[in-house]
């Protein structure tokens, strides 16, 4: 089964294709199914042979080419899990850059997988613009990987029962912020956390569709391939991962978790690549969507475009007081995304998408 978020004309939904290959409401199809991805993960188990039936009978939804997709999780309730170092070729082509520079540091892959996190602004969709980093950085690089979505809870999960906590997979691009990323004494959490620096999608592929343990896994840019590798060759594998974020941390019902990328990252080519405004990427993943023109290549494609902010006094970063920003998009994806993030600082809280009735902005 694949699921996703779409955008619909009442707002963001949880959905599902139906036997004719269009896209229809959980709520529609089952009655007082969840409307949110967080809930219906949450009461999968329950509503799955329901959705299933009613899928396999459904007919007429909407059009997924002319549908807009947003992130599977659209704002996770908590920071992405993510691994660094997990396949042998892309540490081996970091050690030999770091040794180049004079700064070594790691050369032996560790006995234990290198962690971090990316918090939830960081998360966009499968068609969403992402923000250059500039006057921070101009070095923004790309890295497809897997990613794991959470459906059962659990603490110290051993590798023997991890795989009965994992309710599907999506792709990632774990856009990375190098210079950035390196100049915070050796942690990787600010170069990795810049707004929209993950988009995910465009749908999550449920853990009874797909062996995730041979999945060949490709980025693009500008047509141009980067990256060309299988998730066959991860050091550290999906049930190994599972067992280390668990282990005294309690998992969650839509907890997600990035596994790393392969080798063909920007920063380690000679000469070094970096993404520009106007680049397209395109990260695919073997059995990872395609029912639909849109996404036909099984892509998630993202825009490269510049962000623009408007103060009262002088640059940000300077004191200065936000007023606005400028994204060149007419998209009502982007606006969608945008809106759920206003309204989450409006509100204190994670927006849903029943609390989008109380957004007052012009978008």
């Amino acid at each position: 089964m694949r699921l996703l978020t779409f955008v619909s004309p009442d707002g963001p939904r949880a959905g599902t294709f139906v036997s004719d290959g269009t896209i229809m409401a959980i709520r529609d199809l089952v009655p007082g199914g969840p409307i949110d991805m967080l809930r219906l993960i949450e009461q999968f188990d329950g509503f799955r042979k329901g959705i299933q039936d009613a899928a396999a009978r459904a007919h007429g939804g909407l059009d997924p080419s002319k549908t807009e997709l947003l992130a599977p999780i659209p704002l996770p309730r908590r920071n992405v899990f993510c691994v660094g170092w997990n396949y042998s070729e892309h540490f081996q082509e970091g050690a030999t850059f770091r040794a180049g520079k004079g700064t070594p540091g790691q050369q032996e892959i560790p006995e234990y997988p290198a962690l971090f996190s990316k918090n939830p602004a960081t998360v966009t969709g499968p068609e969403s613009n992402v923000l250059f980093p500039a006057p921070h950085s101009e070095q923004l690089d790309w890295e497809v990987e897997l990613a794991v979505i959470v459906g059962r809870p659990g603490r110290d999960i051993t590798e023997a029962d991890a795989m009965d906590h994992v309710l599907g997979y999506t792709c990632a691009n774990d856009v990375s912020v190098r210079d950035v990323q390196r100049r915070h004494g050796g942690q990787w959490f600010k170069g990795k956390n810049f707004d929209t620096h993950l988009p995910m999608g465009p749908w999550i592929v449920t853990a009874d569709q797909l062996d995730p343990s041979a999945l060949r896994v490709r980025t693009r840019v500008n047509g141009t391939t980067k990256q060309d590798s299988n998730t066959k060759f991860m050091v550290f594998k999906i049930p190994r991962l599972v067992s280390e974020f668990s282990a005294g941390c309690r998992l969650q019902p839509g907890d997600i978790m990035i596994t790393g990328t392969p080798e063909g990252v920007g920063f380690a080519r000679k000469p070094p690549e970096f993404m520009k405004p106007g680049d397209v990427v395109e990260v695919e993943i073997d059995g990872i969507g395609t029912l639909n023109q849109a996404y036909n290549s099984l892509t998630g494609k993202m825009r490269i475009f510049a962000q623009y902010v408007f103060s009262r006094s002088g640059p940000m970063g300077s004191g200065a007081t936000p007023l606005g920003i400028f994204v060149r998009s007419d998209d009502s994806h982007d606006r969608a995304n945008l809106g759920y993030t206003i309204l989450a600082l409006r509100l204190g809280r994670r927006a849903h998408a029943h609390d989008l009735s109380r957004l007052s902005v012009s978008l």
